[in-house]
């Protein structure tokens, strides 16, 4: 049976295992779970990821949710993925938890909060949180500048000083591409600092295309519904969902 990908691609981590499925050339159907209309809240859904989260993955008899779970069982099971996603050393294989560990309680944390206080509230016709947004962008400012002086330490591009992108520069920069839905000052104002990471992120994007770029389609085009509405003052309702970025391990 072909592998199901239950997702929705406004979802941070659902893109990340989109795109690596595409770039390794799994088989698989995308299912979309629109999160705008609480599709992962259903009856059916909840069969798959009680949780009620996206994504989550069947493979034959096998259901699997938490994205970081999902890219590890596809390096492991799916054949003809290259040795640098997931390698087989254990020793690169730990560092590279370290990573997604490190990531849901600092970088996505910080990241999430701030795109919902600064970007998708108002859009969404709900009271902003300026405290809220100024203690997550503490939170993302740090995560920024721990990338940019020790995940990317060596002489690789990649994260952990590798020469070519791992589950863990897949996971991390599409985190890192919500921002993109931020106002355009406040977007570089937030990564003008980190040369490296902004290198980094280009970088991840080059060597995953053209996948990185058409599963970020739907970014973009949020993107500039948004900025349509900062530039006219519109309040009228937009499709983007609140859930998109809510904290989350998946």
């Amino acid at each position: 049976m072909k592998l199901k990908v239950y997702a929705d691609r406004m979802s941070q981590p659902s893109r990340a295992v989109i795109i690596f499925c595409k770039v390794n050339g799994i088989d698989f159907e995308e299912v979309r779970t629109d999160i705008t209309k609480r599709q992962q809240l259903s009856p059916e859904f909840k069969e798959i990821n009680p949780m009620g989260k996206v994504p989550a993955i069947v493979d034959g008899r096998f259901k699997l949710f938490e994205s970081h779970a999902i890219l590890i069982y596809l390096a492991c099971v799916f054949p003809g993925v290259a040795d640098h996603w997931y390698p087989a050393d254990f020793f690169k294989k730990a560092k590279i938890h370290s990573v997604l560990d490190w990531h849901h309680s600092n970088l996505r944390q910080g990241a999430v909060t701030y795109v919902v206080n600064t970007a998708l509230a108002p859009a969404l016709g709900l009271p902003l949180n300026p405290q809220a947004a100024s203690d997550a962008e503490k939170v993302l400012s740090s995560s920024l500048s721990k990338i940019e002086s020790f995940w990317l330490q060596g002489s690789g591009r990649f994260l952990l000083g590798g020469n070519q992108p791992s589950i863990a520069d897949l996971s991390l920069v599409c985190e890192i591409m919500q921002l993109e839905v931020l106002d355009e000052n406040d977007h570089n104002r937030i990564l003008a600092p980190y040369e490296k990471v902004q290198q980094w992120i280009k970088d991840t994007r080059y060597a995953t295309r053209p996948h990185f770029d058409e599963v970020h389609k739907i970014l973009f085009k949020a993107k500039a519904r948004l900025q349509k509405q900062r530039s006219t003052g519109e309040n009228s309702e937009t499709q983007l969902s609140l859930t998109t970025t809510l904290p989350s391990k998946m």
